[in-house]
């Protein structure tokens, strides 16, 4: 019988690397996870039959995307996201927070109103208040909700900093109180404070008085290296909540993770496995392949020998050189299909790994394995 209330168990540690359990109504996530970004309602160029094939636990979708298009209308006359795109497993949705950053030219803040946008479809005004995005993903039916925030770009600019977490500690108030009292549901609230210590250890104190069912670092993979964004890390995630999920979001690599689950991080989503894969570039247990490269246009050999999904391995690297060379959307599936599968058993190991003690000798491998 499925848990009818969200909640999340550590199980062991290994140094800071933790091995968790996120249960909902809809089924139990494994701890660290890898969640593959469906944006507008699909995992790109992959059938939701073939996610389910890797052992995906949860999917990501976006309250900005899905506001605009079906629209909430749909959403709700179709029963919410899970039916609408065939999906019957958890789904956490990003709040909108992050479009604030990326589209930027198309909207302005205000801090009362919220995200005053333009879509970028049709040109429309749309106000994202910290109160419409919860209603929102609660008709979408999301599992895991994120309350809106700032997200700002790229800077070391502290009053700019400063002003985010201001503005994000307001709407992460005003979030939860639109969220209310939902025990089969969970709402996470989002730290910013860019790579400085201080305004994240703020960030973290300010969130942690209001009280959330999980935890994010946001306002990192936004440009800034690796070793600075481990080194905020190393130094922050200690002051989260021991008994509840962190998720870092937007991140990333296999060794972004792999570093990230070495600082005590639970969670994470990227569009990296299908963004790669409609490029031509294959992640593998040999490291990543990109397969426009004229040396596979006669390899016979399959992609992935240690691929699981034994479809996968029917088709041979010549055989994907060709589809990517004669731009068949099948290459895109194919190999988008094959990273997102790579990163299930990647995590896989991670897991397996912290449970038996093992996890450094684990990290020490791999850590620049994909580099």
């Amino acid at each position: 019988m499925l848990n009818e209330k969200f909640s999340y168990e550590l199980i062991t540690q290994d140094n800071d690397a933790r091995l968790g359990k996120i249960k909902t109504p809809r089924g139990i996530i494994d701890t660290p996870v890898f969640m593959p970004v469906g944006t507008q309602g699909t995992v790109k160029a992959t059938f939701t039959d073939d996610i389910k094939k890797t052992n995906t636990q949860i999917i990501l979708g976006n309250t900005y995307h899905l506001l605009l298009r079906p629209g909430i209308k749909t959403l709700k006359a179709l029963g919410g996201l899970h039916n609408f795109m065939n999906w019957q497993y958890p789904i956490l949705t990003d709040s909108g927070g992050y479009q604030i950053m990326s589209l930027s030219k198309f909207n302005k803040i205000d801090e009362k109103l919220g995200a005053v946008f333009k879509s970028h479809l049709d040109g429309k005004k749309i106000i994202l208040s910290p109160e419409k995005s919860i209603q929102v993903q609660k008709a979408i039916n999301s599992d895991i909700i994120m309350v809106l925030d700032e997200c700002p770009k790229l800077t070391k600019d502290k009053k700019t900093l400063s002003k985010a977490i201001q503005t994000s500690t307001n709407w992460a108030k005003r979030s939860k109180i639109e969220f209310g009292h939902n025990q089969s549901k969970a709402l996470f609230g989002i730290t910013q404070g860019g790579l400085y210590k201080d305004l994240r250890i703020e960030s973290i104190d300010k969130l942690i008085d209001i009280g959330f069912d999980g935890y994010a670092m946001g306002g990192l993979a936004v440009g800034e290296k690796q070793n600075e964004m481990l080194k905020i890390l190393d130094e922050t995630v200690r002051f989260l909540p021991k008994n509840k999920p962190r998720y870092l979001m937007g991140v990333g690599t296999p060794s972004d993770i792999l570093g990230a689950v070495s600082k005590g991080i639970d969670m994470f989503d990227c569009v990296m496995p299908t963004r790669s894969g409609r490029t031509g570039l294959a992640f593998t247990w040999k490291g990543k392949i990109n397969l426009k490269n004229a040396r596979y246009k006669n390899d016979k050999s399959p992609l992935d020998e240690n691929c699981d999904i034994k479809d996968l391995n029917k088709y041979s690297k010549s055989y994907l050189h060709h589809l990517i060379k004669a731009e068949e959307i099948l290459a895109s599936m194919l190999i988008s299909l094959n990273n997102i599968n790579f990163y299930q058993q990647f995590m896989r190991e991670i897991r397996n790994n912290i449970k038996n003690g093992t996890f450094n000798k684990f990290y020490k491998k791999y850590i620049n394995f994909f580099d």
